[in-house]
Order: C-alpha cells, then structure tokens, then sequence
C-alpha cells in the first residue's frame, strides 16, 4: 500500500513538474529503498530548452516580421527588434533572420500588430514563469511597437 502511494505520488509530482516547463529523462531515474524496505523513486529533473518551445517559434516570427517592416517609425520598431532580441540572448534563442523584404506601410503596420501579438503572448509565459529580465525587454518591446503605430 505504500508503495502504491509513494509510485503515486512520485507520478503527481513528475506531471506538476511537466506542466511547469520541467522535461523528466527516464535516464535519470533512480531506484531508493530506506532502511523500512520501501522503495522510492529518484527522478531529476531539467529545465525544458526554450528554443524547444512555441514561446521560442512566437519570439523567432515577431521579431522576423519586426525585420521585415517599413523604415517609417522614428526608430521603434528597430528599437523593438532591439528588445526581443535582447530577450532572446536572455533565454539562449538565436532569432536572427533577413531583413531584407521591406513592405509598404498599411502592410507593415498590420505586421507590427502581428508581432506585437505574438509578442505579447510570449511575455504572458514569461511572467508566469517569473522571468523579470525578460518580461522587462518584452514589455519594451510592445512600448516601442506602440510608439511605432502611433506614427503615420
């Protein structure tokens, strides 16, 4: 019976570890018996790599359509590729891309909301992940994308 409970225990704590952006190598999974003969498992747990993750693929795609927007924002949306990168270095993402496709206003301008979307939606998991140094940069970011619209 405690055994059962311990394997069942050990299951709850494996999966709350899952849903907070933990992975569980099955390679890392030890066998322990105390002195009472009840066996209990070991397993280590590591940090999920972000460059793994759709947060990483949302971060990738704001800032490559950020690159490919028009020059007619006073400096913002540089300013917010700016930041977006400097929250991916935080977290180990290369989101370097090609800038070369420049798009005319109206189009760009729905791009720098599309970004900001997606940008958004990566700060939404990094302050639940209580990433400060990163959700400073995002929330810099959705600024300068802010500023970026307001300018016509």
């Amino acid at each position: 019976m405690k055994t059962q409970y311990i394997s069942s225990l050990s299951v709850a704590l494996v999966a709350a570890a899952l849903s907070c952006g933990m992975t569980a190598r099955a390679n890392n999974v030890q066998m322990l018996q105390t002195p009472g003969g009840v066996v209990l498992e070991r397993v280590e747990l590591h940090p999920a790599a972000f460059s793994d993750t759709a947060e990483a693929k949302l971060l990738r795609n704001a800032y490559i359509i950020l690159a490919h927007g028009d020059h007619d924002y006073n400096g913002h949306r540089a300013g917010a590729m700016q930041q977006v990168k400097a929250a991916a270095d935080l977290l180990g993402l290369d989101i370097s891309g090609d800038a070369n496709n420049k798009e005319v206003q109206p189009l760009s301008d729905d791009k720098m909301r599309e970004a900001k979307t997606l940008i958004v939606q990566v700060l939404d998991s990094a302050a639940v992940k209580d990433q400060k140094r990163v959700v400073k940069h995002l929330n810099e970011a959705v600024h300068q994308i802010n500023q970026a619209l307001g300018i016509k």
